[in-house]
């Protein structure tokens, strides 16, 4: 087997910017090496995450807002604002999400002590053990997708998806 010039195996999008190189030699594909390879393994996390959610009955839209609620730590309340600008959707979506959510006795919902015209938003422990539990799962997951590459790369490639994530979402 032919090694990549990384004195890695040469994967598909090896083949697929070896093709444009050969065929478009007046354009610059470099960014396809970075950004395919980056739109493929999103595609293989979608799958990891969404197995450790539908293990433990969850959609991706149910983990997220349990998830935000469980972040914040005791009492695990939020309002809906909140609660949608964490999870960045609007406040209608949210309206409906908490809606699903407090019929399956995920969350409850209770007026704000501190505003006489706001909710709050409280995890209940059905929803806490349903997070808790879809979490350990995703990180079980998530460990074994990078098993392959050293606690050192890891931080490095962190850091670098830092950089490049703060050119779309700067502080």
């Amino acid at each position: 087997m032919k090694l990549s010039d990384s004195g890695q195996p040469p994967d598909e999008v090896d083949v697929i910017v070896t093709a444009w190189r050969e065929q478009r030699p007046d354009l610059d594909v470099s960014p396809l090496e970075v950004l395919s390879r980056l739109s493929r393994v999103a595609r293989h996390l979608d799958v990891a995450r969404a197995q450790a959610f539908r293990n433990h009955q969850l959609d991706s839209w149910e983990f997220d807002v349990l998830a935000a609620l469980r972040r914040v730590g005791f009492p695990f309340a939020l309002s809906p604002g909140a609660l949608a600008n964490s999870t960045h959707v609007t406040s209608g979506t949210m309206t409906t999400r908490v809606d699903r959510l407090l019929d399956r006795g995920f969350v409850t919902r209770f007026p704000d002590q501190h505003d006489r015209r706001g909710m709050q938003v409280q995890l209940t422990d059905l929803g806490r053990a349903a997070v808790d539990g879809a979490f350990t799962d995703l990180l079980r997951s998530e460990s074994a997708i990078l098993a392959g590459i050293s606690m050192s790369d890891q931080h490095q490639l962190a850091n670098q998806l830092r950089q490049l994530l703060n050119q779309f979402e700067p502080e």
